[in-house]
């Protein structure tokens, strides 16, 4: 199967979690039956400068933000790190976390949420 770009869906999201300004989600695969129901989303997410995803907890599932591009200020658990191109960041179950775009470029990220069990 092959997904064309045009036929990816893609939902733009106002304060995502609290969070500030919007994004917007392409959803790579369509939700649990694409992955096997061993998660919900694999994604790619762009975060607009100066906004942000809202600090939330993942009860019962992962998430991974493999950053593709742009500057983001990544909370992981109250710590605050700078992520940029090429970094992986990975929220277990019963952790949280936020990100937003700091600097002139978007962050955009590829997310992957799957389920603990």
């Amino acid at each position: 199967m092959v997904r064309r770009k045009e036929d990816v869906p893609s939902e733009l999201k106002q304060s995502p979690f609290g969070g500030i300004g919007e994004i917007t989600v392409r959803s790579l695969l369509k939700g649990p039956e694409e992955l096997y129901e061993k998660g919900r989303v694999f994604a790619h997410t762009t975060v607009y400068p100066g906004a942000g995803l809202g600090y939330h907890i993942h009860e019962n599932e992962s998430e991974t933000y493999y950053i593709l591009s742009g500057t983001g200020r990544f909370n992981d658990n109250g710590t605050i790190v700078t992520v940029t191109g090429g970094d992986v960041t990975f929220t277990g179950a019963g952790e949280g976390h936020s990100i937003e775009a700091i600097g002139e470029e978007p962050v955009e990220m590829i997310a992957l949420i799957l389920y603990k069990d």
